[in-house]
Order: C-alpha cells, then structure tokens, then sequence
C-alpha cells in the first residue's frame, strides 16, 4: 500500500525546455556509461537509472521521476564555443574550457576515475594536443576536487606547469567538513545520497541534485593560487576568467565566475535546477540564506548583462540573457522568502516545526518554477535550518531544556503508553488511517526502547517505505528507504561506498597541521586526561627537512605547535615524511615497523608513541541510525 503522490501545484507538465535544455549540445557518450578502477571495481555505473526511461509508477513522485529522466542524460555537451562539459559521470559535472595554450578543467568530480574518464571522452572528440594548465574548484566540497589526480599530476602542479585555483579560505573548510567531522557526515551521507538501496522504482531514483555518487580514489592537491576578493582576473591556459566570492552560500567557501569573452556564466552551486539545503541532512554547517540571496542579486547586477548562458556544477544549462536572469531571480527569491518569512514567523512566536507547517509552500510564481522544486533541499527542513541558525537547538520550552536522551526516553514512554505490543497496535492502526507522520513517531520509541521486537521494526520499516513512495524530495526518499534497510537487516551490514565521496579519512595531501587538527578530535579526553605527553615530529622531504611541529598532550587536549616550544622538553622525537604518519594513522603500519623499515628515526621514549595512538578513538563508520 502505497500513499499517492501530489505534483506541485501550477507545474507546467507539457514544457519541453529543460529536456531540450538537457540534451542540446550532445557531442558523444560512454555506451555502456560504466566506470571501473584499476583493478576492475565498478566506480560509477550510470546504466543502472536506465529504468526512468519508463513511466513513472506509484512508487514515486511523478515530480523526482522527471527530475531523474533530467539528471540521466549523461555525456560530453558543448555548452558555448571552445566550453564543454562531462554531465552524468558523478553527482556534479566537470567543465573544459580551452584556451589558446592549455585547458581550464573546473571541478574534477569526486573520484580520479570518473574525472579520467571524462577527460578521455573529452580528448576522443576535441584532440590531446592542448594540456591541462589549470584546475579551477569552485567550492569546498568533495564533488568538486575529490578527482583532481584524474586530470594532472601532482608532480606538474609542483613544477609550476599546472596551477590550481581555489577561493580563500578552501583547504581550512575542506578540513573542516570533510574531514574533522566527516566520519559523521559519511553515515549520515549514506541514507541521504541512497548508498546501499538498489536503484529501481522501489528504490534510489536519484536525489535532485545527481543520480549518485562514485565510489572511487579520492584525493586533493591543495591549491596554488587562491581567489581572495570579488572582481579579481586570472589568466589561465590564455582564458581570462572573472571571479565573484561567495563565502557562506551554498559552500562556506565558493565562488562564481564569467568567461567574458565567451559570455558563460559558471554559478557553482549557487542556482541549480532545484531548491538547494540550507542545512543537508547529512550535516554540516548552517548556512546562511540571507546572504546566499544577497550573493545571488550581486551576480544578477555583475553578470547577467554580460552572460549569454548560465552554467553550474550540477544540471544543464540556460541559454538566453532574460532566461538566465530569471532563473538566478527566481532562485534569489526562493532563499530570500524562506529566510524572511522563517525570521518573521520566529518573531511571532513559532518554533522551528511549526515555522515549517505554516510555510508549506512557496508563492505561485516560485512554487511553479521546476528550478525551484524541493528535489534536494526542501522548504521544510530549510526553514528548520534558518531557525536553528538564529535560535539554536533549544525552543524556548523549558520542558525541552533537560529531556533523557532517545533510548531512555522511548523506554518511559512505551512504558506510558501500556508497553511495546499495545503500542504497536495502536501505530497500526494510525498508519492505516494515513497519519503516517505519527505512527512512524510512536513506532521510533518502540525501536528504541525493544529493538528486537519484530513487528515494531518490520511496521516501522513499512511506514518508512509508504512515506518514500510520496516524497518529492530524493534525500528524504533515500533516509526514509535506507531507515527500512536498516530496520530489516538483522545482519548489522553496512552499505559499501561513502556516500559523499569523502571517505572519512585524512590521507588526501593534507598538509600536517591540517592533519594534527583531525587528530585533535579522535583524542579520547576521558582518558587522555591521565597523561602529559610531549612530542616532536620532524617531516622530511628528498632527505631535507620541511615542517616541524610539537604535540602537547595535556588536560585531555591535543595541542599542535609548529616549531620548537621554549619550556617543553620532548619525551620522544620522531624524523620521517608525513605519508609515513598517515600510513600509522590509516593502519597500514607502525612507527616501529617504519624505523626498522629505515623510513623514521625515533629518538628518546618510543613507548610515548604507542601510549599517545592508544589514546586515539578511530571513527565508527557504520553506527546505527534508524536503530539505537
């Protein structure tokens, strides 16, 4: 039994624009578009969404269907004269653009094959002739540099043939969410982008934004030039290329940019054919919608006049200076209004829920633009976000200030309600009459107070699966459908891929004090808090040294210094490369097996090492959500 979807109200079904947008330009495609690894694992295989080409069944929002159909069409397109892009080959697209004495590649993909790939189909129908000259990231986000090493070597970037280029504040966001806490965010990543849920009409349809996400190497080359303010040019490959910063948008470091001499227009993941979050449900920081607005007038007032197509790093373009500017007005109005009237509503009285139920939907005009449809964000949960921005967690209720965490509270409350088998008949029968929103409520204390009582999770799962069905939007699709995996895998398996791309692991060219800052945050603090360690870590390079640095391990805190510190004697000192330390953090080996190996020289205390990586608590990748 499924619960019927309603399309949006006033969506012109019969337009042919974004499906003539879609495929114009096609210049040629992988056939089957399936990407495998060096040793033969597939890493992207686009063949699976094959099944939108059919009608859209019950199972789904006829709306995420279309929105599918959209984001499958996949190869290389010629957008403008000499700018091409990959669509289909990752969640985001790559884009070519060449010039005079070398290529600009903008966002490399998530991993080093796709972007190879892409590449290759690139040079199959353009030539090999010009090489890559510059990598341009628009923002700090996986999708957007995690490929980098399919398309240049690290060894050009450091010879000064090949240049990356990065917005300010780039490698300490990347850190930031990718890596400090990104173990976190790559379980939340794996309900919310699907990874585990077979893709079919029961299943992953896709989630605005992209089909999926590739699951191959993912790396990082830090960048060589960085975009520090609006208005700034560069030269790269004889392209000039004009930048307008946008921190705090849709990345907390991203940037636009114009090819004037070619009239295109590259937003990043400022406008895209869908309402974007203001807080992903994977995680991450608030962002602000004020400002996301704000940036969106500024590209409008600088660039609309001069731009003749509008591209992203998701989607298909827009041809036409007034069809452009009304899409990035449009997508402007959407953020503005669901900022302004969340602070209005806030400033009546309402908390973040009730925000939520009183601005369902947005005005006419909005609610039937297909660009503005909640397909990845959603006015809901963004309206949520711009409340907690403002407000917190707490709503003011001081029955909420202090409440007993999930499992101790779903134990009283079933205890309340007349114990977990009475319950469970009386959610049967709230979903049976529809309300499917509280009978999944009711259901989620019986989990969590009996996770081993059958029907509670195969109902719940059942609920889960009836709410997928009607949703508009793809990632709560995918956390609804995962939920119900969850519930019904009594193995405890984990879904294999990351989801985001982003791995959860440090081991991506960091520079060490981008290392020791994720390290700060694996110390156990409980029982750190017994030792007073002091360590000196020499880094070398071709036998010379390049960075040194001091760790105090004190109170429970890892503090990183760079240098020596006067009045801290070290306990133990150690002189090999960073890759060898990231080597030890990933598992693959010791400090003792890499002095013996002669690739570190330990001197002083060595056991302060092994005491100090005891102390370390790994990530646990695969926790538990839909269950406690």
């Amino acid at each position: 039994m499924t619960t019927a979807p309603v399309p949006g109200p006033g969506l012109d079904w019969d337009d042919p624009t974004d499906f003539a947008n879609a495929s114009r330009g096609r210049v040629d495609f992988l056939d089957p578009c399936v990407i495998e690894n060096a040793e033969g694992r597939v890493v992207w295989d686009h063949e699976r969404w094959s099944f939108l080409a059919d009608d859209c069944p019950d199972t789904a929002h006829p709306s995420l269907w279309r929105q599918g159909r959209l984001n499958a069409l996949h190869g290389l397109f010629e957008v403008a004269d000499g700018v091409y892009q990959i669509r289909g080959f990752d969640v985001s697209n790559m884009t070519i653009v060449e010039g005079p004495t070398g290529l600009v590649v903008v966002d490399p993909l998530i991993s080093e094959e796709c972007a190879a790939a892409g590449l290759a189909l690139y040079r199959k129908n353009r030539g090999g002739a010009l090489p890559v000259a510059a990598v341009v990231y628009s923002h700090s986000h996986t999708d957007h540099f995690g490929g980098v090493h399919g398309v240049v070597d690290e060894a050009d970037v450091k010879a000064g043939r090949v240049r990356i280029v990065a917005p300010e504040g780039f490698m300490e966001e990347v850190v930031g969410e990718n890596v400090v806490a990104g173990p976190a965010m790559l379980r939340r990543a794996q309900y919310m982008y699907g990874v585990g849920l077979p893709a079919a009409p029961e299943g992953a349809i896709g989630f605005g934004l992209g089909q999926g996400t590739s699951s191959g190497r993912v790396g990082l080359i830090p960048p060589t030039d960085l975009v520090t303010e609006t208005g700034e040019v560069f030269e790269l490959g004889g392209v000039r290329l004009e930048f307008q910063l946008t921190p705090g948008t849709e990345a907390p470091a991203e940037m636009n940019f114009l090819l004037p001499d070619r009239g295109v227009l590259l937003v990043a993941e400022n406008a895209n054919h869908t309402l974007h979050n203001v807080l992903t449900l994977r995680g991450a920081l608030v962002r602000d919608a004020q400002a996301w607005a704000s940036y969106l007038t500024e590209t409008i007032t600088l660039y609309a006049h001069r731009s003749d197509v509008l591209i992203g790093s998701h989607h298909w373009p827009t041809w036409g200076r007034a069809e452009l500017t009304r899409m990035l007005s449009e997508q402007r109005d959407a953020y503005a209004y669901l900022h302004d009237q969340t602070v209005r509503l806030m400033n009546q009285g309402l908390t973040g829920p009730e925000i939520a139920e009183e601005l369902a939907e947005f005005p006419p005009q909005l609610a039937a633009a297909w660009h503005a449809r909640g397909y990845y964000g959603s006015l809901s949960h963004n309206v949520k976000a711009v409340y907690q921005r403002y407000m917190g967690w707490f709503d003011g209720n001081p029955a909420h200030l202090w409440q007993h965490p999930p499992v101790a509270a779903a134990r009283r409350y079933v205890d309340f309600m007349g114990g977990a088998d009475a319950v469970v008949t009386k959610a049967r029968e709230t979903a049976a009459a529809g309300d499917l929103r509280f009978a999944a409520e009711v259901l989620n204390h019986v989990v969590f107070a009996e996770p081993d009582h059958r029907e509670a999770r195969e109902l719940q799962a059942e609920t889960f699966e009836r709410l997928a069905y009607a949703c508009e939007n793809g990632t709560w699709r995918n956390f609804y459908l995962s939920g119900a995996r969850e519930l019904r895998d009594v193995s405890g398996r984990t879904p294999k891929g990351s989801g985001s791309g982003s791995g959860g692991g440090i081991a991506w060219g960091l520079p060490a004090h981008h290392v020791f800052t994720a390290l700060a945050v694996r110390v156990d603090g409980p029982r750190a808090a017994a030792h007073r360690l002091v360590m000196r870590w020499e880094f070398t390079a071709e036998d010379a040294v390049v960075d040194v640095w001091t760790l105090l391990l004190a109170n429970g805190v890892l503090t990183p210094m760079r240098g020596e510190v006067p009045g801290e004697q070290p306990q133990v000192e150690v002189s090999t490369t960073l890759d060898v330390l990231l080597g030890v953090l990933g598992g693959r080996t010791t400090t003792a097996e890499a002095e013996r190996a002669g690739r570190a020289a330990i001197r002083g205390d060595a056991a302060v090492l092994d005491t100090f990586f005891t102390l370390l608590q790994p990530p646990r990748p695969g926790f538990p959500i839909a269950l406690p």
